[in-house]
């Protein structure tokens, strides 16, 4: 199967009712724990996962999870076109695009080599995450409640680019209440919006 940035163009050309969703990693540190981004380009909601190891197997189990709470329908609708970078936790696509009956579930594409500007939403979207999370510090105490609580506050920072909407009030319109309750994503106060180190101190 084709996937590469080129393949992408044309399968959108030809599929242009169908929405995309960027997903990267963010890393601590090599062999440390790191969190899997999905970016959604329809209505800038992002979602994070906590990763105990940045390997194909963490990020299918992922995908398996979402996969099962949100049923076959949903999930394709909800990811129908998928289109990240060559890191090796995602250079098996058939571990992502096929459930585990073999079933199609997604369509997976990747951008050319060292071409970061090709997914520059995910890329952009992840300086929000280092507001909370500066590079070089460890993510070895973080948990999912942490992640979410983060993805949280993320998602209700209004965006000028969004006529100063927030990508979760977009979000309940644009997404399935499926998505929103399985990865308990709330609307946080605009006065309790808090994107600092001090948002995961206990």
């Amino acid at each position: 199967m084709d996937r590469s940035y080129e393949d992408f163009h044309k399968f959108m050309e030809k599929h242009p009712e169908k929405h995309v969703v960027e997903i990267d990693t963010v890393e601590d540190k090599k062999g440390g724990k790191s969190l899997l981004t999905l970016f959604f380009r329809n209505s800038s909601l992002m979602l994070a996962f906590l990763l105990d190891a940045c390997t194909q197997d963490a990020v299918k189990q992922v995908f398996d999870r979402l996969y099962e709470n949100l049923g076959v329908e949903t999930f394709k609708a909800t990811f129908p076109v998928i289109l990240t970078d060559n890191g090796s936790e995602f250079k098996a696509p058939e571990l992502l695009e096929r459930d585990a009956q073999g079933t199609m579930r997604t369509r997976l594409f990747y951008c050319d080599p060292m071409a970061s500007h090709q997914k520059a939403h995910i890329e952009k979207n992840h300086e929000y995450i280092r507001y909370v999370l500066p590079k070089g510090k460890s993510f070895e105490h973080l948990n999912e409640e942490n992640v979410t609580l983060m993805i949280n506050h993320i998602n209700s920072t209004a965006r000028a680019s969004l006529n100063d909407t927030t990508p979760f009030k977009l979000a309940q319109l644009l997404h399935d209440d499926a998505l929103i309750a399985s990865c308990a994503l709330q609307l946080i106060p605009a006065d309790d919006v808090h994107l600092k180190p001090a948002l995961l101190k206990a």
